[in-house]
């Protein structure tokens, strides 16, 4: 277990460090990997801020919660984090394993690109200029429609998932809707 703790507008104090490492170690008790943590504790205002993100088994769990107090915060986060680990662990008990077919590779490879009129796309490249401003890489492990609403349950600040369908062998994007309800962006050919 490797738990990162970090402090924003406050003072960490050692007392504060040991109670997060206790904790922390009721939620290794859930992992048979090992995994790792990074724990913010903020202050704004009278706001007491605590953050967790764990990374497990290809997985991000993510718990935030804010009080009065910083111990209070931490409990809630902690309790949170271990609902959802809960949660993700009942429904992969639940879940059937796959078949060969599903847990193939994904690869993906672009030969060449022609642009609207036929040219190459390096000629049009100088006609219309990007910036990519943030790039991001995606592990696109294979798997069904259930696993990636799960993971996107999981996650509290993403409103979308890029992921490599099981079923179709196709990549998907899945997206979390206002009324509580997600969508599912299919290919087309």
């Amino acid at each position: 277990m490797n738990v990162t703790v970090t402090g924003r507008h406050m003072e960490m104090t050692d007392a504060l460090k040991a109670y997060i490492q206790t904790g922390m170690e009721k939620v290794e008790a859930h992992f048979d990997n090992a995994f790792s943590a990074d724990v913010v504790l903020d202050v704004e205002k009278h706001r007491h801020i605590a953050e967790v993100n764990v990374h497990a088994n290809g997985m991000r769990i993510h718990s935030k919660e804010a009080s009065s107090d910083m111990y209070a915060s931490v409990d809630a986060a902690l309790a949170k984090l271990e609902k959802q680990i809960r949660k993700y662990k009942d429904r992969i008990n639940r879940h059937q394993p796959r078949s060969a077919r599903e847990a193939r590779d994904y690869h993906h490879t672009i030969v060449a690109m022609e642009g609207a009129n036929g040219q190459d796309s390096a000629d049009t490249a100088v006609a219309v200029e990007h910036r990519v401003v943030h790039r991001e890489k995606l592990s696109m492990k294979p798997m069904s429609v259930d696993e990636a609403t799960l993971q996107l349950e999981l996650v509290e600040d993403q409103t979308f998932l890029v992921f490599s369908n099981a079923d179709t062998s196709e990549v998907n994007v899945l997206y979390a809707r206002e009324d509580g309800t997600f969508g599912l962006i299919e290919p087309k050919f």
